[in-house]
Order: structure tokens, then sequence, then C-alpha cells
């Protein structure tokens, strides 16, 4: 399996990404790395954006939000709704 021997190929050629049969000998560290950067900046941005997250209106009770679990703003309206013993009347 593997459709023959390797293809002489032109050692002058460069190329960015290695060129032909390019297998560099730490690949998985380095997309381990890459993963672990990506996610970091991700959970960052998400971090930043649930911090800037402001509603005008709240949204209905008993209706799903997945950003109900993220939104300071949110959480804290329905702490205080439960605290109060009210709820958010459907127009």
């Amino acid at each position: 399996m593997g459709g023959g021997p390797q293809v002489p190929y032109p050692k002058h050629v460069w190329s960015p990404s290695g060129g032909w049969y390019a297998q560099p000998a730490n690949w998985k560290k380095n997309t381990a790395v890459l993963g672990g950067v990506v996610f970091l900046i991700t959970a960052a941005v998400w971090k930043l954006s649930a911090e800037k997250e402001y509603r005008h209106k709240m949204p209905e009770p008993g209706r799903f939000y997945p950003s109900r679990y993220w939104s300071r703003q949110i959480i804290e309206y329905e702490r205080a709704q439960k605290e109060n013993g009210t709820t958010q009347e459907k127009k």
C-alpha cells in the first residue's frame, strides 16, 4: 500500500510547506501546541464577549437561551428574581 516507491524529485526546489514527502519529526507536538494556542485564544475571546454582553430585554422565563449559563447580567437578574419570588410576566 502506498503506490510504489518515492519518485525522484529536484532537491533545489524550496516550498514553505516542506516540499515533497515532508514529515517533520515533531509534527505531533507542533499540532498539539497550536491546538492549545487556538483553545486559549478562543477561551479568552469567549470570556471577553460574555463580560461585555448586555441585554436591554431579559429572556423569557422557562425558555432556553444558551447565554443564560455564562452571561453575568442574566445570571444576576435570575438570582434577584428567585430571591424576590417574582418572575417576569409574559406579554
